[in-house]
């Protein structure tokens, strides 16, 4: 499938067009005319004035998801890119499969049966995520730290945004993302918090679109970091969120969660786990990296790929299957135009540099990779 690339002020301007007409869409109601439903929502008729009104809101959506969704800002890189630029696969899972992240002893497994030493099983071949997307109106996207959840979430998103254009043309959809971690108290309400997107883009009556919208299956909502929400919370969200694609189940919805934190099927939901990167989404990862003008002079990206080829680094190699650990080798070569050969040097390294720059974060999710795959590394 052959996707068009667009920048942010590009989706921004696409997105206008896209959701123009869904918007109009939504508000359509049995019984009673357009006019008389616009009324309603603007106080005015579908007069030139309110066409423009309703386009500016749809191009402000756009403009916003974009700013917020459609942009990678990493520690250590030159400049941001745009998340559209980003390729991301995905394997299905089967109740096998699934079995393999029950247990700390299952991943091993599956670890040291791997000839190139990956957690993944080479039983799944990876499948494009945007036609799963197209395919499965209920997904469920695992996958470790750092493997790019939510970037694939985000990307869907710009997908429906970019409607005729992008991959998910056959769905006419306004993307909502949902970050979890906000779920953190009691009484949770997902309708408010996706009327709160449209209302910040100024959507009038935005909590009675909403609920239009969603009952005539108009939206894509993307809920981020399950994994992310406590504890204390967690089985409310699960049925809440659950109940609510029961409730609106002509929408369609993307959920993301840490595969060791996963604990059961969501009931309708297709099972996805993020893909290992292969070899041209990493050197494609390189070239975004070092996109600065100096780096494009000095071939920056050309030599980091070519001196990741050696037999003698063979083992950060290995570590750039993962986002999140090619980002390490990324900041690392930055530093030194160079790999150490020995991979728990090149772990102290990046880790460093993440915990002097703030990102601790990062460098917790790190070490707890490091562990899981400790048993190899030296």
């Amino acid at each position: 499938m052959m996707i068009e690339l667009l920048t942010g002020s590009a989706i921004a301007a696409i997105a206008k067009e896209t959701l123009t007409p869904i918007v109009i869409d939504v508000l359509k109601e049995d019984g009673k005319n357009l006019v008389e439903n616009l009324v309603d929502f603007f106080g005015k008729s579908l007069s030139e004035q309110t066409r423009q009104l309703i386009s500016n809101v749809s191009k402000r959506y756009g403009e916003n998801y974009a700013k917020r969704h459609g942009i990678i800002e990493v520690l250590g890189m030159r400049e941001s890119v745009s998340l559209d630029s980003v390729y991301t696969n995905v394997r299905l899972l089967d109740e096998s499969g699934i079995g393999r992240f029950l247990s700390v002893d299952n991943l091993e497994q599956t670890f040291r049966e791997n000839a190139d030493r990956r957690f993944q099983s080479e039983a799944c071949e990876p499948r494009e995520g945007v036609k799963v997307a197209n395919e499965e109106p209920y997904l469920m996207v695992l996958g470790a730290p750092g493997s790019g959840k939510s970037t694939f979430l985000r990307k869907m998103g710009l997908e429906a945004l970019k409607g005729k254009k992008g991959g998910l043309e056959k769905h006419r959809c306004i993307p909502v993302f949902l970050e979890l971690k906000r779920f953190n108290q009691a009484g949770i309400d997902i309708q408010k918090a996706i009327a709160h997107e449209f209302e910040i883009c100024g959507f009038p009556n935005a909590e009675k679109f909403t609920e239009k919208a969603l009952n005539k299956g108009k939206l894509l909502i993307l809920f981020d970091g399950l994994d992310e929400v406590s504890n204390d919370v967690v089985n409310e969200v699960i049925e809440k969120i659950q109940d609510f694609a029961d409730r609106y189940d002509e929408n369609r919805f993307i959920a993301s969660c840490r595969t060791a934190a996963y604990r059961s099927h969501f009931r309708r939901f297709k099972d996805l786990e993020m893909a290992d990167f292969d070899d041209a989404q990493i050197e494609k990862f390189i070239a975004n990296w070092f996109q600065s003008e100096r780096d494009r002079q000095e071939k920056t990206a050309e030599h980091c790929w070519e001196l990741l080829q050696a037999e003698k680094h063979k083992g950060a190699k290995e570590l750039a299957q993962s986002p999140l650990l090619l980002t390490f080798l990324c900041l690392v070569y930055d530093k030194s135009q160079n790999f150490p050969d020995n991979r728990s040097v090149l772990y102290r390294k990046a880790l460093r540099i993440f915990w002097r720059n703030g990102h601790r974060k990062n460098a917790l999710i790190a070490i707890k990779i490091r562990f899981m795959k400790g048993f190899t590394l030296n």
